[in-house]
């Protein structure tokens, strides 16, 4: 079955940085289309980022110059580089995908702390 499990996150001060990585598993991942999303406390789930099998990247608005999307292949991976962290930032982040048959799956995701 798909399955999808995020780690890397924790507690970074304002301007500090983390990586997130997602392991995949249960599609063919090097044709998917692969995203990261967030979630604080009392907000809807909104998009940080996507990357498609082209490597195409589309970012939100908030976080574009300073988070950088990639994946790897070889590995299964999908993985989000955030640098200049604010506190805005703290949410919880999962990763998904959204298959061909049009299902999206998500991960449990990882929490995101920013603050001092």
């Amino acid at each position: 079955q798909v399955r999808l499990v995020e780690s890397g996150g924790g507690l970074v001060q304002p301007g500090g940085s983390l990586r997130l990585s997602c392991a995949a598993s249960g599609f063919i991942f090097s044709i998917s289309v692969l995203g990261w999303y967030r979630q604080a406390t009392g907000k809807e789930r909104e998009l940080v980022a996507t990357i498609t099998r082209g490597d195409s990247t589309n970012y939100a608005d908030s976080v574009k110059g300073r988070f950088t999307i990639s994946r790897d292949n070889s590995k299964n991976t999908v993985s989000l580089q955030m640098d200049s962290l604010k506190p805005e930032d703290t949410a919880v982040y999962y990763c998904n995908t959204k298959l061909v048959n049009g299902i999206a799956y998500w991960g449990k995701g990882t929490l995101v702390t920013v603050s001092s």
